[in-house]
């Protein structure tokens, strides 16, 4: 487990330093063609309660779809993170509804937000910091949270977005990491 660990810290750093690699420009527009890709999927289409992301650093931009999905009637929802890897589906119910939270990430205001039941969410954008397309599998920062929270949502399905240059051939897993439904980059759908 020690060299799991190792191993995924050392891909994650791969992973970061390609993404930060990509001009802003080229990652925004990036961005946007993974959010049109996303958007044109039949899991969009059906989906009432989706499950998103704020962008934190470099990571692909999911305001697209969320703009998409609000303008179509779908409730989007954005992670709440406790201590411990815990997490819960949150959507802001007022405009002064967000805070910035752990790691610094934008993050709903518990008190000023519905907590959702996971079996109500239909759709879970992923986000990543390495994938490996073949497998659906994905690393994030390492504290576990979406492993945790992507079991309890059984109606879900689940699709990571992130950059090609995010792919890592034979990626690290551990027997709790979960494979996803779809990966999709801005030239691929896994």
């Amino acid at each position: 487990m020690e060299e799991n660990r190792i191993q995924k810290n050392m891909q994650r750093q791969e992973a970061i330093a390609a993404r930060k690699a990509l001009d802003p420009e080229i990652r925004k527009r990036f961005s946007q063609v993974i959010s049109e890709k996303l958007i044109a999927e039949p899991a969009f289409a059906k989906a009432g309660t989706i499950l998103s992301y704020q962008a934190f650093g470099e990571e692909a931009d999911p305001r697209q779809i969320d703009a998409d999905a609000v303008k179509a009637g779908k409730r989007v929802a954005y992670p709440l993170c406790y201590e411990k890897g815990i997490m819960a589906a949150a959507i802001p119910t007022v405009e002064d509804g967000w805070e910035e939270g752990r790691y610094g990430i934008k993050t709903p205001v518990e008190s000023k937000s519905l907590i959702l039941n996971p079996l109500e969410i239909d759709l879970i954008v992923v986000p990543c910091v390495a994938y490996e397309g073949s497998k659906k599998m994905r690393i994030g920062w390492g504290a576990g949270y979406y492993d945790r929270y992507l079991p309890q949502c059984k109606n879900a399905v689940t699709i990571a977005i992130g950059f090609e240059a995010q792919h890592i051939k034979d990626l690290t897993c551990d027997p709790w990491d979960i494979p996803l439904d779809v990966v999709i980059t801005e030239a691929r759908r896994y």
